[in-house]
């Protein structure tokens, strides 16, 4: 009899996407019997969504590397995670043009007396954007992915149960896409609901209802799929706070890391910081219940060392820091994997798993590390001089 296997993958933006693949490359290479396109179900929040709707539409991890890390493979399945930051424009459009209106009203109320300072203040923030960036590119670049031969775009129609958390930014609940009366939504659209981060993102109306980032509620949700019944259930939470004490991350060479303590960063880094302690804390109190809910499922963790400098200061949409990101958390995998063999062999071999030979390769790596080929050289050399010849008969004309 197969094993019943599901994987909950959490939430992270860009970056917790990219360790994901990673991870999920090393894990599926390392461990002989695990594939993880076959997975009796699949939960995803955020860009653990994004991830997840992939696999369950039999999208591989190396597949997903590809076209994700690499921007290989056919055009409809290149993914640039820049493309993220568009500027939310439509959103922005449409608090403009409800600023005058706002603004004489709140100012007529205040010459009358009708309104104080805080409420005419209250009056103005309804003009300001629910979000800065626009991510409708992830509905329409996944509806192209899933709608080519052999994928779905609908939850109803896949081989294996996906669910895709998002939540009702009206009533604050966690609403299960992909679930009996939550199905009928196409992927893509969860996937985006799923990834509505406020602040950064608007809200995703489905339905009449608007929909943010799932981790709001949960960092795993992994709930969703125990309650089906499960063998065992790997989890993968990308973002844990980052310990730095100040002498504890000082490469061999002798550099400092890259920021010894985290308010020196700034606002940024303390609010990545906030939200990772947030979601770890909330994800600890998560497993804890998930043990004593359902003791006759093993649940594996996995997920980047708090000490790992490399994880919490990546940009992840700089295309070579993606590149070295996804390395590094194949790597990271791959020893973290090794160092937990002794405690992990009976738990996966409960489950007819066990562990390949290509765990102890020391040259085995995700990406080719090689300079770039000649062939892609060449083509953008052809290209410039395309370009270049272009503009010669436009200066000569």
């Amino acid at each position: 009899m197969m094993p019943r296997i599901g994987l909950a993958l959490a939430g992270g933006g860009p970056l917790g996407a990219i360790y994901e693949i990673g991870a999920l490359c090393a894990l599926e290479e390392s461990i002989t019997g695990l594939r993880l396109t076959q997975c009796q179900g699949y939960v995803g929040v955020s860009a653990g969504g994004f991830v997840a709707a992939g696999l369950a539409n039999g999208i591989g991890p190396r597949e997903l590397c590809r076209s994700f890390i690499e921007n290989e493979g056919p055009p409809d399945d290149v993914f640039d995670p820049a493309l993220l930051m568009r500027p939310a424009w439509g959103e922005f459009a449409k608090r403009l043009a409800r600023a005058p209106g706002l603004a004489g009203g709140a100012a007529l109320d205040y010459a009358l007396g009708f309104a104080t300072r805080s409420q005419v203040l209250d009056q103005l923030g309804r003009a300001m954007p629910t979000g800065l960036f626009s991510n409708r590119t992830v509905h329409q670049h996944l509806s192209r992915v899933f709608g080519a031969p052999g994928r779905s775009n609908d939850f109803r129609t896949l081989a294996r149960r996906l669910v895709l958390v998002a939540v009702d930014l009206d009533s604050g609940d966690a609403r299960p896409f992909g679930l009996p009366g939550h199905d009928h939504v196409p992927i893509s659209l969860a996937v985006q609901a799923s990834a509505a981060l406020p602040g950064l993102f608007p809200p995703v109306e489905i339905d009449g209802r608007c929909y943010v980032d799932g981790v709001l509620r949960k960092t795993l949700h992994a709930s969703v799929l125990l309650d089906e019944g499960l063998d065992l259930l790997i989890c993968l939470n990308p973002l844990v706070p980052y310990d730095s004490p100040a002498d504890a991350h000082r490469p061999a060479d002798g550099a400092r890391a890259p920021l010894a303590r985290l308010v020196d960063g700034g606002l940024p880094q303390v609010l990545s910081q906030t939200f990772r302690t947030l979601i770890r804390s909330r994800m600890e109190l998560g497993l804890r219940q998930y043990d004593q809910l359902h003791p006759d499922t093993d649940i594996l963790l996995f997920e980047p060392d708090a000490r790992d400098a490399k994880v919490f200061f990546t940009n992840p949409f700089s295309y070579s820091q993606r590149r070295r990101m996804a390395e590094h958390a194949y790597q990271a995998t791959r020893t973290q994997l090794r160092a937990r063999r002794a405690a992990l062999g009976p738990r996966l071999a409960r489950h007819g798993l066990g562990w390949s030979a290509a765990l102890d390769d020391p040259r085995r790596t995700l990406l080719d590390t090689r300079p770039t080929p000649v062939g892609r050289a060449n083509e953008a050399l052809r290209r410039l001089e395309t370009t270049l010849d272009a503009l010669d008969a436009a200066l000569t004309a």
